[in-house]
């Protein structure tokens, strides 16, 4: 999951530190920061909810990554990782608990997962998301990974009605080719949501379509989180040459 549900914030100047976790406690503050990023702010109705934190059975699975605020050393961004050997051990990719990913597993031994991606609000800017994709870029280079996966979501705060609008305004463009596609198993329902609101992208799924990434098929619809997600697929040959040299230094 990537929250995109807030608009970014102008950047600030900060020091910033990103990493990837190398302890169980490390672990506990990514956890910390989605519970409070998916429960107290987005309303999602978690299962760990009780301990303060987000947590489920592919986390011990995947790497995860950190983005730290170097004054106080505090947790303000992370990224969930699952490669394709750990995906292996699981019996699959968190993706395929809502999308029927038949026509993408081909492509499974070089394709990662990112999810549970968030942003704490007060740095929910440019810089911090910046750090973000370049740690994950660079993930992805060190590891030789080819492709990316993630289940971009959208709040359904109004009913669905934005998803939906930002759904039928999208998919035209960067619909993925046909043999790229996925099936929600719990489809938002489109035909009875307004399709025709101006509604804007959010950032970091703009930011992903700037990439090279393609909308692989309609959102589904994820109850827990009350959100509409999109099966997003980046190849990493289709990074334009422009953000390929700002992230893959």
């Amino acid at each position: 999951m990537l929250e995109l549900n807030r608009q970014s914030r102008p950047a600030v100047q900060r020091r910033l530190i990103t990493s990837l976790a190398h302890s169980e406690s490390e672990v506990l503050e990514a956890q910390r920061l989605r519970y409070k990023v998916f429960a107290e702010e987005m309303g999602a109705n978690l299962p760990s909810a009780s301990e303060g934190i987000d947590r489920d059975i592919f986390d011990k699975y995947c790497e995860h990554l950190l983005v730290r605020e170097s004054d106080g050393n505090k947790v303000v961004g992370t990224y969930r990782i699952l490669p394709p050997e750990q995906a292996q051990k699981i019996g699959g990719y968190y993706a395929q608990t809502e999308f029927d990913l038949t026509r993408l597993l081909h492509l499974s031994d070089r394709m990662v997962e990112v999810g549970r991606s968030c942003v704490h609000w007060d740095y929910r800017d440019g810089a911090t998301i910046t750090q973000l994709w370049g740690g994950l870029a660079q993930y992805m280079l060190q590891h030789h990974h080819e492709y990316l996966i993630g289940c971009a979501s959208i709040g359904m705060g109004d009913g669905g009605h934005v998803a939906a609008s930002i759904y039928r305004k999208l998919h035209r463009i960067y619909a993925a080719p046909v043999e790229y596609s996925v099936f929600p198993r719990n489809p938002l329902p489109l035909h009875a949501l307004n399709q025709h609101l101006d509604a804007p992208i959010p950032p970091l799924l703009k930011g992903y379509l700037r990439l090279g990434a393609y909308i692989c098929g309609e959102p589904a619809w994820d109850a827990e989180f009350n959100t509409a997600d999109l099966l997003i697929l980046l190849p990493m040959s289709r990074m334009s040459d422009r953000y390929a040299k700002h992230f893959l230094k």
